[in-house]
């Protein structure tokens, strides 16, 4: 396989799903292994009730009408793409503790891991990216 994209999503906003997302399915669409590890509140990002109602931050709220015009799909359908080519989709242990998650909560397909599995997957990582 050629390269290999790690992603941390810490953030949860919806810039920060398009950002997670879009650089996901786009390394995916051209054949990487793409690994995403969601913590913190980038588990709203794949969080079933969360992710579809992402705070975008004050006073960006126009781009909304762009999104809409420019044909961006909505969080969840990325979300779907990522998962339809392969994304692998990481959740935080320790932080679904912290927070009272389930695996239930989170979309499916979703594997549970600790720090140290996301490392394992990383470690020979072309790219690695945080957000």
């Amino acid at each position: 396989m050629g390269n290999k994209v790690a992603i941390i999503a810490a953030n949860g906003g919806m810039f920060d799903a398009y950002k997670v997302f879009n650089i996901a399915t786009a390394a995916a669409a051209s054949d990487a292994e793409v690994g995403i590890f969601f913590t913190f509140e980038g588990l709203n990002l794949i969080h079933r009730k969360a992710m579809r109602q992402l705070p975008m931050p004050a006073g960006t709220e126009h781009f909304a009408d762009g999104f809409a015009k420019a044909n961006v799909p909505p969080i969840p359908e990325l979300v779907n793409m990522a998962r339809e080519l392969g994304v692998k989709i990481i959740a935080c242990q320790m932080t679904m503790d912290v927070m009272g998650l389930k695996l239930e909560d989170l979309i499916e397909g979703t594997e549970v891991g600790g720090a140290a599995s996301f490392i394992d997957f990383a470690k020979d990582a072309n790219i690695s990216l945080s957000f």
